[in-house]
């Protein structure tokens, strides 16, 4: 799949996120609990137009925008971009390749954030159905240690990207010591 289709792929999956917080977000009731406290009890609460915007701005606005900014500011020519190895791989010649991959990578990044904040927007039509709101605290932990577990999957994968190809590079040039010093960090 080439990097158009995968961002075509993110928008649709953004807004197929809005679409299921505008549907479940409006059978909530009118006054809806939006903040609970370590127990689990709701502590906080606001109309239910409100959450439905603050949450659509949130599930569909911060990882566009996140995705967006890093998008654009990264095919910037004078963009201070920092990798590993980062005079070997944005070498004019590896440039175009290194700036797709990165925003491969922030795809991914956007897919996993868009999918936890319907996941903890979920929870809270589910503690809203319950009188007096109850969030399930384990259900919550869970699924961030999740979304924590598959971001450091995501980091492992992308900066190992960098440091294990330029450390294949360097040992494909025996011969020659100090031919690919400068992938050094």
């Amino acid at each position: 799949m080439n990097l158009g289709s995968r961002s075509l792929l993110f928008v649709l999956f953004v807004a197929v996120a809005a679409a299921f917080v505008w549907l479940t977000s409006m059978r909530l009731p009118s006054m809806v609990a939006s903040h609970f406290a370590d127990s689990g009890a709701a502590n906080g609460f606001m109309p239910r137009g409100v959450y439905a915007w603050f949450m659509l701005a949130l599930v569909v606005g911060l990882p566009a925008f996140m995705v967006g900014l890093t998008w654009v500011s990264i095919a910037n020519p004078k963009a201070r971009i920092n990798v590993p190895n980062k005079d070997y791989w944005l070498a004019p010649e590896r440039r175009a390749e290194t700036i797709e991959f990165l925003r491969t990578g922030i795809l991914w990044f956007g897919f996993m954030l868009v999918a936890f904040l319907c996941y903890v927007h979920w929870l809270v039509v589910l503690a809203n159905r319950v009188q007096p709101a109850q969030l399930a605290n384990t259900w919550f932990i869970g699924g961030l240690v999740a979304f924590l577990a598959a971001l450091l999957v995501w980091l492992k994968v992308f900066l190992g990207h960098f440091r294990q190809s330029a450390s294949s590079i360097e040992s494909t040039s025996p011969g020659k010591p100090g031919a690919a010093s400068h992938l050094k960090r």
